[in-house]
């Protein structure tokens, strides 16, 4: 057990990058568009959204690399990208070539969502599945509060402190380089496009596991049942809609709007400079902690109860933030109820995305089930973000705070309806039960 909390942790770490990468941008938003003078639909569409599109393609597209080449040579390749796209972006002379490699990054973004669940989803056991399949959201979270830190400390520095924020990334990314080049391959992939069995057997007994022989009998098992492998054909199309319907609501609750351009949101609230990027390290710390509550509640009360939490919080939180704009009552009234929207984010979806979508697939389309998914979280959260700072002219903050508000009624009714438990079930059972 100790081998696979350590190999999960260790793959995690592309979640830290992940999340600073999502995270640094925002440090970097004002002075830039300042600086090449770039109109509010150029700045959204090849500024801040360039990374978001290249999150896009890697999670569309990063199901290839996995299946064919292995997790582990996908997570090795996770790292080259962050690493090129941190030194590359902050040295950057234009708004095209600062794009171009925010664009790379994001496609390490978005096939580690990919890669990194579906590594530890089949190497964890079904007791402590969700726990450390979602140590990559808590590594995102961590990496989304360094960065918002890193930017305050860094802020104010020099004349373009926004290209050290931005190049701080290159540290974790060569980190995780060297941790990452000695992790075991994936068993259940071994034994699904290798047959290599004996291996397989072998990196169980390495991960602690006792009884390989039932796992591996399992395994081959879900081989048989599962020779699709096409994934709209009428055999996963349960399991398709789930995973799109949970990461679409994932983004419409507004939670990459706010991570994003937080600055700039407290700042319509009333806050200084100063006081909005301390306000988003803030938002850093409450997803830190609430995700960290997760992890400890996700195995022992289940999936889909941290999902009714997280629903009724975004809820209650997101019209109280509505009701605050259209009141103008103030920035405080703002700035806590957007700390209770993180919060429910944080023990809800933040927790739940990445371990569910992970769950629901058999072995055999695993890395295209998180491909749908991840690609559906990351087209909304793409579009989001391109179309906001135009939003942000067009429409009032309490109209686009209404319009979340409505979102997360919605999901708390697919939550009740049609959400199914998954905890405490080996994957191979998940699969005969939600495919059937």
């Amino acid at each position: 057990m100790n081998k696979i909390i350590y190999w999960s942790i260790t793959v995690a770490v592309a979640g830290f990058l992940f999340g600073f990468d999502t995270a640094v941008i925002s440090g970097a938003d004002k002075p830039i568009q300042a600086m090449w003078d770039t109109s509010s639909l150029f700045h959204g569409l090849f500024i801040m959204s360039s990374a978001l599109w290249g999150t896009l393609i890697g999670a569309l597209g990063g199901n290839y690399p996995c299946d064919k080449y292995g997790r582990k040579p996908t997570l090795v390749l996770v790292g080259v990208l962050f690493l090129v796209s941190a030194i590359g972006s902050a040295i950057a002379q234009d708004p095209y070539t600062f794009a171009l490699l925010r664009f790379i990054g994001g496609v390490g973004v978005g096939i580690s969502s990919i890669v990194v669940p579906a590594y530890i989803s089949e190497i964890a056991p079904a007791k402590y599945r969700g726990r450390l399949v979602a140590l990559y959201q808590f590594q995102i979270v961590f990496g989304i509060l360094i960065a918002f830190i890193s930017n305050f400390l860094i802020s104010g520095t020099s004349g373009n402190d926004w290209r050290l924020m931005l190049a701080v990334e290159a540290i974790p990314a060569v980190i995780y380089l060297l941790m990452v080049v000695r992790a075991p391959e994936s068993p259940r992939w071994l034994v699904q496009n290798k047959n290599a069995i004996k291996k397989a057997r072998s990196i169980l007994i390495q991960l602690g596991e006792s009884k390989p022989d039932t796992v591996l009998l399992a395994i081959e098992k879900d081989k048989k049942q599962n020779v699709e492998s096409k994934l709209f054909s009428g055999t996963y199309s349960k399991a398709a809609l789930l995973a799109f319907l949970f990461a679409a609501f994932n983004q419409l609750s507004g939670i990459n709007f706010i991570i994003y351009y937080a600055p700039r949101l407290f700042e319509l609230a009333g806050l200084d400079v100063n006081q909005a990027l301390l306000s988003g390290a803030g938002i850093g710390l409450v997803n830190l902690c609430f995700t960290m509550l997760g992890l400890l509640l996700i195995d022992k009360y289940g999936r889909r109860s941290l999902m009714y939490v997280g629903s009724i919080g975004y809820i209650i939180s997101l019209a109280v933030v509505a009701w605050a704009f259209s009141n103008q009552t103030g920035g405080v009234l703002v700035v806590a109820f957007v700390f209770v929207f993180i919060a429910a984010h944080a023990i809800g979806q933040g927790t739940v995305i990445w371990v569910f979508i992970a769950e629901i697939f058999p072995n055999k389309i695993r890395s295209k089930g998180q491909s749908l998914g991840s690609g559906t979280h990351w087209l909304f959260a793409a579009a989001i973000t391109l179309f906001m700072p135009y939003f942000l002219e067009k429409f009032s903050p309490a109209e686009i705070f209404g319009f979340f508000t409505l979102m997360m009624v919605g999901q708390l009714i697919f939550v009740a309806r049609f959400m199914p438990e998954t905890k405490g079930r080996s994957l191979e059972n998940i699969s005969i039960n939600t495919n059937n």
